[in-house]
């Protein structure tokens, strides 16, 4: 399996206040409609399309304040994959978050597409910390 890392990103709030939202795939809702196509959310699953594909998620293992790991659910891209969203409170205004992937891609799909997720990665962490800090 192939492990990408996103940068980390700083979140000027402690961990109790960000686990709870990204715990719930149906809160990322407001922040996901109009970045997808058909997007779906309960609270420990999503699915949606992105250039025609579709993509199912399904939430996996929460533990509290420290990470949320979300896998491939049926139905989705034919992918063995898993990710996690990883927060570390620094400080009670500080918290650090870090998104880390590991997915089964052959060489060619590593060729193609590894830059890619990485940059895609770096911007879904930076959105995510972004859209946290604008909570007062």
């Amino acid at each position: 399996m192939e492990k990408y890392e996103s940068k980390q990103q700083q979140i000027f709030h402690p961990a109790s206040l960000i686990f709870p939202i990204i715990s719930r795939m149906d809160l990322m809702s407001p922040a996901m409609k109009d970045k997808v196509e058909e997007w779906e959310a309960t609270e420990d699953s999503c699915s949606f399309k992105v250039k025609g594909m579709k993509v199912a998620l399904r939430i996996a293992e929460r533990v509290e304040n420290k990470h949320v790991k979300i896998v491939a659910d049926e139905g989705g891209i034919p992918i063995d994959f898993a990710f996690w969203i990883q927060l570390k409170q620094v400080d009670e205004r500080d918290t650090r978050v870090r998104m880390v992937l590991h997915a089964e891609l052959n060489m060619m799909m590593r060729m193609m597409i590894g830059s890619k997720i990485q940059t895609g990665l770096d911007q879904a962490v930076e959105g995510l910390a972004n859209a946290l800090n604008q909570f007062k």
